[in-house]
């Protein structure tokens, strides 16, 4: 039985530039503004939506870019376990998936806020409801709600397609409509879990040496246990 390695071997990380913002213009210009600025403003930043509409493709495309420019920044998301303690050289302290936070990591998300206070370093925060909905301790709920609060709006099914059209474009691949049309229908329609369907696609077709058509998809469906 052939296996099938599914390594994604081109870059299509998040970015500003492959954000599409329809919908969430004001979002995607003040953090763009926001990143650009010599002195960033002290005013944390906090983006909520429902899974899919985009808040971690933005904070993932500002550390992309810190990391460029050589900026230190903190981050931490409910995958990590010990939060590293704040460090005053950070310029920046992202935090993803707030929502999702333990009570350790509420405890560090606190002390990284004051401490950024009194150091000038920013806050940018991601969660999947609005500050006053968050199940967390009062004083982090309450920070998280001061500052500039983003509310972004899922993509239609037709800017869905359009994100993923564009994406294998960077590829180098071209999508038919109808393989776009039976992803849309068959895969849910959570732009995160699309992208990644794009990903295994894209090294099936690798794998088999065929271009992207609908019957390679629905082969690949078929042998979807032999994807390792």
């Amino acid at each position: 039985m052939q296996q099938f390695t599914l390594d994604v071997a081109v870059d299509i990380g998040p970015s500003l530039d492959n954000f599409l913002p329809l919908g969430n213009e004001a979002v995607h210009q003040h953090v763009k503004l926001w990143l650009a600025a010599n002195q960033r403003s002290p005013v944390p930043i906090y983006l909520w939506g429902a899974s899919g509409t985009g808040k971690t493709h933005l904070l993932s495309a500002v550390q992309r870019d810190l990391q460029e420019r050589g900026e230190p920044f903190g981050y931490m998301d409910s995958q990590m376990t010990e939060p590293p303690s704040f460090n005053a050289a950070w310029r920046v302290v992202l935090m993803d998936d707030v929502h999702r936070f333990t009570a350790v990591q509420q405890h560090a998300a606190f002390n990284w806020f004051v401490n950024s206070q009194t150091t000038g370093c920013s806050v940018f925060a991601t969660g999947d409801v609005s500050p006053i909905g968050l199940l967390l301790r009062d004083d982090l709920r309450s920070r998280l709600g001061w500052g500039d609060i983003f509310a972004l709006q899922a993509l239609s099914d037709d800017a869905q397609q359009q994100v993923l059209r564009a994406s294998a474009s960077a590829r180098g691949l071209a999508l038919g409509d109808d393989v776009l049309t039976y992803m849309s229908t068959r895969f849910s329609r959570d732009l995160g879990n699309l992208m990644q369907w794009l990903d295994k696609l894209d090294q099936y077709a690798l794998q088999t040496k065929r271009a992207i058509t609908l019957p390679l998809l629905k082969q690949m469906l078929d042998n979807i246990d032999q994807l390792i």
